[in-house]
This record gives C-alpha cells, sequence and structure tokens, in this order.
C-alpha cells in the first residue's frame, strides 16, 4: 500500500497589512522590507477569527476536490505553533468537530514552519502502514497572535492563513510519494521561539514578561543556517532517491524570504519557472507557507496530475524537512 497526495485547499483571511500599513506601527519603509525580505503584504485574521476557523475552509476545499467522502477520512493531523488553544484541547479536534468528524484521530504536532512536511511524513507512515486510508492534513496559523508588532524584526515577516491536503491510500505506485525527510537540531533552538509561557518560565516571569509570549528571532543567524540546511537536505533527498534537480518541475520552499529562497535555488542550480513564490503577497505563514503555495500553483493551472514537486522547509526548533512527491489527483 502507498500513500498519495490527492488534493489541495487554502484560505487566506481577507485583511490585507501591507507594508505601507506597517510603516505606520514602526521605523520601517516598503523598500526597507521589500529589499530584505521580498515581501509585499500579509494576511491578517479577523480578531474573531480562529486557527480552527481558518483550518476549517482550507480542510473544507480540500475535501471537495479529493472525491473523497467526508465520512471516509480517519484522521485528522494539524501543525501549528498558534494553537486555538495554549495546551488542549488540541487545534485538530476542534477542526475535526467542526468538520462534523468528532470520533475520528486527531492531534497536532508542532513543527514550526516545517510542520507540514513533519504531518506529511505522519499521515504516509499510517497509510502504508496500513493502520489509516485516508488522512487530512493541515498547517494553520495565526501568527498575528503572537507576533509582536513593536518589534521590527519579527512583525514585517508574519501572516496568517491555512492549508490542507488530502492523503489517501493507493496500490498505483506511480501515485506514490516518493520520500519524505524530516530531521532537528535543539542546539540552535534559540535563534527562533517564544521564550515564555510554557512550563520553564515561572508564574511571576509571566506576569512580568508577557511579551515574551511573542514570538523572537535572531535573523541573521537564522538566515545563514537556514539556507545551509535547506540546500544540504535536498541535495540529500535527491541523492538517495536518484532524481536530478532538472526533473523537478515544481520546487515548493517554505516561504519565509525571499532571499533564502533565492540563495537556495541558486545552489541547487534551479531555473527561475521551477521555483514557486507566494512570499511577496502572503509573508511567511509557517505551518500553512508550503500548502498555501501548492494551491496557488494549482488554482492558477499550473499544477497537473503526475508533475513532480519538490517540498522543503525549515523552522524554529530547529526543525526541517524535505519531500519528494508527484501531484496525484484522483482520476
Amino acid at each position: 500500500m502507498y500513500a498519495a497526495f490527492r488534493s489541495i485547499g487554502a484560505y487566506a483571511p481577507e485583511k490585507i497589512l501591507t507594508n505601507s500599513d506597517l510603516s505606520q506601527m514602526v521605523d520601517t519603509t516598503d523598500a526597507w522590507i521589500t529589499k530584505r525580505t521580498g515581501i509585499k503584504e500579509r494576511r491578517i485574521a479577523a480578531l474573531d477569527e480562529t486557527t480552527s476557523d481558518m483550518g476549517v475552509k482550507a480542510c473544507e476545499q480540500a475535501i471537495e476536490r479529493s472525491g473523497i467522502a467526508k465520512d471516509e477520512i480517519d484522521m485528522i493531523i494539524c501543525a501549528t505553533i498558534s494553537p486555538d488553544y495554549f495546551c488542549m484541547p488540541s487545534t485538530a479536534t476542534v477542526i475535526a468537530t467542526k468538520l462534523g468528524l468528532s470520533t475520528i484521530t486527531a492531534f497536532d504536532i508542532s513543527a514550526a514552519c516545517t510542520g507540514f512536511v513533519y504531518v506529511l511524513s505522519i499521515a504516509k507512515a499510517f497509510i502504508e502502514s496500513g493502520m489509516k486510508k485516508n488522512v487530512l492534513i493541515v498547517g494553520a496559523e495565526k501568527l498575528s497572535a503572537i507576533t509582536d508588532y513593536s518589534d521590527r524584526g519579527t512583525c514585517i515577516l508574519f501572516g496568517d492563513g491555512a492549508g490542507a491536503a488530502l492523503i489517501s491510500a493507493t496500490e498505483n505506485s506511480c501515485d506514490a510519494i516518493i520520500d519524505v525527510h524530516t530531521g532537528s537540531d535543539g542546539t540552535y533552538a534559540d535563534l527562533l521561539m517564544t521564550p515564555n509561557g510554557g512550563s520553564g518560565s515561572a508564574h511571576d516571569a509571566l506576569d512580568r514578561e508577557a511579551a515574551g509570549c511573542y514570538m523572537k528571532m535572531k535573523g541573521n543567524e537564522t538566515f545563514k543556517v537556514a539556507v545551509r540546511t535547506l540546500t544540504s537536505d535536498v541535495v540529500s533527498i535527491l541523492k538517495e532517491n536518484r532524481i536530478d534537480a532538472s526533473a523537478i518541475k515544481h520546487f515548493i520552499p517554505h516561504q519565509a524570504n525571499y532571499r533564502i529562497i533565492k540563495a537556495v535555488g541558486d545552489a541547487l542550480n534551479m531555473r527561475d519557472e521551477q521555483v514557486v513564490l507566494t512570499v511577496a503577497k502572503y509573508g511567511n505563514t509557517s505551518g500553512a507557507s508550503i500548502p498555501m503555495a501548492i494551491n496557488d500553483i494549482y488554482e492558477s493551472g499550473a499544477l497537473q496530475a503526475g508533475e513532480l514537486m519538490l517540498l522543503d522547509a525549515f523552522g524554529g526548533g530547529l526543525t526541517w524537512g524535505s519531500a519528494l512527491l508527484p501531484f496525484a489527483p484522483p482520476s
């Protein structure tokens, strides 16, 4: 039994926060942000719009496009660092209930921007083991809820949104997810983190330092490690599977920063037409980034059945991951 990537769906909130808007909030300009990140705007969820709300909308679209009945779904996994609730219930269980699937297996994982690759690897394992048949994987983030809009180094980067995919069992090896790599290195944890809010923070510290629950990043150090790690991981997965970079139809990296994407693409000798870019209009949506980018090329008509995708992500933890897979919609 193999696992196939059957469908994609996504949701972006209506509100757009432009670089010009941010220049009214912190000391920055559109030119400064564009030059350093490639980002022009990002989407911001409404105050009463939760991570699960966005995840549900992406899931509904993915289900509709999959050709699979909703009651055939037997697991939901959500990748998020901005869950509806701090510890419990998981955002996945909330999504499942809102979809009318409240009795199925559902749980969250926390792998930051690599989250979607991680949940893809988990879905693949459950299906290939025979434990599940149809797994809904979701990357959903309301990063505006954990962003400090007085910190120029982070507030220019992050946005909100969700993406989802249906991964299903198949006996057709041509439709199969080829390979998924995941990894981590906690020695770099302080490069990108939310320092307070967990069991490592005393209650009195939380009272004094509520801002510590916002994301903190060491930008220059993160950039260097990201480029090195992303490039190395892609080289490894291509070599192990004896696939040349020229055979990749769609290289879909995590949309963190155009300079990182450009540096990795150049290192891998990727042609411009191979590289999928959505960072300009969505910014960095962490675990939602890759599925939102896949959805963009699907809706534009650029993604066709059988075409080979290469996913590549890097995030806080530090975590990283890559995946080789064909797009295998229902025939």
